[in-house]
This record gives structure tokens, C-alpha cells and sequence, in this order.
């Protein structure tokens, strides 16, 4: 396994962060393709074996029980000081606004709530899941910088969001006082690139660790494109990601065929390749202990500079779908925000 300093901070992780949207209660109608808590054991246990420190996981996960399965297994399984663990916490919700409760409580809240599904005093990389339009940057800032000081959060992080509101964010704290992002986690991968257009930048201008998530596009970058599995007919979300450029991507996905062929390794393992050319560390989930095999052997598998050339050159614009398609509000809303964030 190979390992990297995550940004600007002192965590070393691994070049692969296993994720954990996939573990949690099938039956919570969330998701019903997630595996249960044995099978998270030992997908867990083999990620160890095989050098990976880094996990990630999130609050919203099937209601909580995906950060519950996660901890379970860490706490079985290996000392908390060698594991980096990262977990996210959502927006306030229209009820929470409508009670008055305000950016700094709703973090508190959030983050004891993880703490007690993972069964630590602290998370290492605590990340703000999506934007939040209805809470002031100065609110969202200051309760974090609040944990941190109370030895709850080492560092953070930030996902679904745009370049500019990274680098909005991160110069309100660097003016204010406050601990900075660093690291994003956003939508990235072979057939979905539009990173690449202003964050990917902006991460190597800043040193901000690139740990994006569906590197394998829900299974898409696994498996020749005529091929359905279980996941890929249940999962509603990916299809919202991925249906609407199938046909396009399909000629993408037949090149990584082709390569992973002439390096007589896996799709899966030629994908997380030409990731790791571009990303610090991965979010890669599994739902069986045998697929960290191919992340292990991705991590030492290195592409000729013309075949990375030859599985990007057919890309083509993508709209924005999913969380970040969200990730706008009306222009008067938008102003409001924006005011009263200058205003703090």
C-alpha cells in the first residue's frame, strides 16, 4: 500500500480510503444494497491486512447505522490510533432553522451523534457534506474551529461544493483565525471529469487533498457496459448520475477494457490507476472482502502517460447531477446569504 500526507495536514493515509456508504441497515429504505455488519467486518479486517488506515463514512449513511457498522468493526478489529477516520455531518434541516438552532449547535449535535455510532472521542477529518445556503460561513466555520479546540476534530474537510465556495470558505478562515479545509470530496472519475476544470487547480495551487468519491461510477468502470448488476438496478441515484451519458461513456469504458487488457490487470484496478494519477486518495467502497484485492494491486499498477492520454481523449462535457445539481440557490436567496456571510 502506499501512503501520502492528506494536504496541509500531519495525517498520513493511505492512497486508497475505503468507503463506507455501502455498510449499514439494508432495511432502513434508504438503500437496499448495503451488506451487514459481519460482512463489514470482514471487508474492514481485509482492508486493514492490506495496508489501508484510511476510512470514510458519513452521518447520513442509511440513517446512521453506516457510521454504527464502521465502528463496530474498527473497534474489533484495531487500535484507534492507527486508523484515520473521517465521517461528514449534513445541513441544518428546516426544522432546525425553524427551532433557531443555530450553525454551532447543529455541528455539536451532528458530530456527538457520529461520535457515539463510531465509538471514539474524536474524528480525524470531520467534513461538511454539502453546502448550506441558509447558514452563515462564519457560523459553519466557528463551531468547527469550536470541536477542534475541545479535541473532537483533528482536522476538516469539505464535499459537493464548487472551487469558488472552497476558496471563499477557506479565505473567510484564514482572515478570521479558523482552521482551514483540508481536503475536498467531490463526484470524480473516468467518465465523470468536470473536477478537472476548476478544482483540480485550485487543490494543487493550495495543497488541498483531491479524495474523491464513485471512482468506479457505481460499478460502471468494472464491468463491460451491457453488463447489470444488482446495484446498478437498484441504485435510483446512479442511474440519475450516469443514465443520461451512457452511450457516450459506453466508447470510455471500452477503452478501459482495452488497456486493462494490454496491462493484463482488472478494470477495476486499471481505473483506480489512472485515478491515483490524478486524486491524493480515493473513496472506494466494497461490498465484498475480495474486491480490496484490485485497490491493493491498483495502487502498484502505473499507466504509460499515451495510454492515460487514450482512456481520456473521448470525454466530453457532463452536466452536474446528483448533490452538486442542487447545489444552487435563487439569485435573491443567494445574495441574502452572501451578505450576511460578508457581514460577520
Amino acid at each position: 500500500m502506499l501512503y501520502t500526507k492528506l494536504g496541509n495536514s500531519d495525517l498520513k493515509v493511505s492512497r486508497i480510503c475505503l468507503g463506507g456508504m455501502g455498510f449499514g441497515n439494508s432495511r432502513t429504505g434508504q438503500h437496499t444494497w448495503t451488506v451487514n455488519k459481519n460482512d463489514t467486518l470482514l471487508i474492514v479486517r481485509k482492508a486493514l491486512d492490506a495496508g489501508i488506515n484510511f476510512f470514510d463514512t458519513a452521518i447520513a449513511y442509511q440513517k446512521g447505522t453506516g457510521e454504527e457498522y464502521l465502528g463496530d468493526a474498527l473497534k474489533q478489529s484495531v487500535a484507534r490510533d492507527r486508523v484515520v477516520i473521517a465521517t461528514k455531518f449534513l445541513p441544518r434541516s428546516a426544522e432546525d432553522i425553524q427551532n433557531e438552532i443555530s450553525g454551532q449547535q447543529h455541528i455539536e449535535r451532528q458530530l456527538t451523534k457520529s461520535l457515539e455510532h463510531l465509538k471514539t472521542d474524536y474524528v480525524d477529518l470531520y467534513i461538511y457534506h454539502m453546502w448550506d445556503y441558509h447558514t452563515p460561513m462564519h457560523d459553519i466555520l466557528e463551531g468547527l474551529d469550536l470541536q477542534i479546540k475541545k479535541g473532537r476534530i483533528r482536522y476538516i474537510g469539505i464535499a459537493n461544493c464548487f472551487a469558488w465556495q472552497l476558496a471563499e470558505i477557506n479565505a473567510l478562515a484564514r482572515a478570521e483565525g479558523f482552521s482551514e479545509f483540508v481536503s475536498v470530496q467531490n463526484h470524480y472519475n473516468l467518465i465523470f471529469r468536470e473536477e478537472e476544470r476548476e478544482m483540480s487547480g485550485l487543490c494543487r495551487e493550495k495543497n488541498i487533498a483531491v479524495t474523491p468519491y464513485s471512482p468506479l461510477a457505481s460499478g460502471r468502470l468494472s464491468r463491460l457496459p451491457d453488463t447489470v448488476t444488482r446495484r446498478m438496478q437498484e441504485d435510483s441515484y446512479a442511474h440519475l448520475k450516469y443514465d443520461a451519458a451512457a452511450q457516450e461513456d459506453a466508447k470510455i469504458i471500452l477503452r478501459l477494457k482495452e488497456t486493462a487488457d494490454q496491462y493484463e490487470a482488472s478494470m477495476t484496478q486499471t481505473a483506480l490507476a489512472w485515478l491515483l494519477t490524478k486524486a491524493d486518495a480515493p473513496v472506494v467502497g466494497a461490498s465484498r472482502a475480495s474486491q480490496i484485492d484490485d485497490m491493493q494491486k491498483a495502487c502498484d499498477l502505473k499507466l504509460d502517460p499515451l495510454d492515460i492520454h487514450y482512456l481520456e481523449e473521448l470525454y466530453r462535457p457532463h452536466p452536474l447531477v446528483g448533490v452538486m445539481a442542487q447545489n444552487t440557490v435563487s439569485s435573491d436567496e443567494s445574495t441574502l446569504v452572501w451578505m450576511q456571510n460578508r457581514a460577520r
